[in-house]
């Protein structure tokens, strides 16, 4: 494939940045770096034209360079916030990544962010504050605290009887339903005897009682030994 030399004039990632003289394949050049003015051909003229694409350069690195910066010092105060569903014991369903990162970052932050240049030695998978490197500048690198949190509800704590409770409990409910079911007899007892002494006359003579003995009594109704002492005497 047939290569051309070209002067870039704007930063292409991959490729180089302005005033960068690189070699491409004819066609890429021809149909896509020329049309649309991101580069020019290596020709004598063009060459007077590198001073300014470097000077152009370097106040576009300055720039980048003093943002980045500013940048740095803003995200070392924030928090970012991800959430992420999970299942009842904790476990998240998945992992984050760089690119969940730089979303949330849009979104509540509004910083857009290249996903490139949240830098993450493994897929985040646990739950809690983490501290996660931005490679904002080749000579800005700073941390990013990143907070995972799970968007499933909680699960109600159950209580837990001490040992021997439910047993315990089940005694004292039986005890307190005996006492009080003894306590209502005893006064039911008591009140039905107390009703039946009250409501009852005299006891009326049973057939096997005796007949209470009678003294004789004479004419005028004294007793008949009066009677036979008074004679004796006369």
């Amino acid at each position: 494939m047939a290569k051309t030399e070209v002067i870039l004039t704007h930063n292409i990632v991959g490729l180089g940045g302005e005033s960068d003289q690189v070699k491409v394949a004819a066609g890429y050049a021809r149909n896509y770096l020329y049309p649309q003015g991101l580069a020019i051909p290596l020709t004598g003229a063009n060459k007077r034209r590198l001073e300014v694409l470097k000077q152009r350069r370097a106040e576009r690195e300055a720039h980048d360079l003093n943002t980045m910066s500013e940048l740095a010092k803003s995200l070392q105060k924030l928090i970012c916030v991800v959430a992420i569903k999970t299942g009842e014991d904790g476990k998240m369903f998945g992992t984050v990544t760089a690119g969940m990162i730089a979303d949330q970052l849009k979104n509540q932050l509004d910083v857009s962010l290249d996903k490139r240049k949240i830098h993450l030695e493994h897929p985040i998978r646990t739950l809690g504050e983490h501290e996660v490197e931005l490679r904002l500048h080749a000579d800005v690198v700073t941390k990013l605290k990143v907070r995972v949190e799970s968007t499933t509800p909680l699960a109600a704590p159950t209580e837990v009887a001490p040992e021997g409770g439910q047993d315990q409990l089940r005694t004292e409910k039986r005890g307190r339903r005996t006492e009080g079911s003894a306590g209502e007899k005893g006064e039911q007892t008591a009140a039905k005897g107390t009703a039946s002494r009250g409501d009852r006359g005299p006891r009326a003579p049973r057939s096997g009682d005796r007949p209470a003995r009678k003294e004789p009594t004479g004419q005028a109704g004294k007793p008949a030994r009066a009677d036979k002492a008074s004679k004796a005497a006369e």
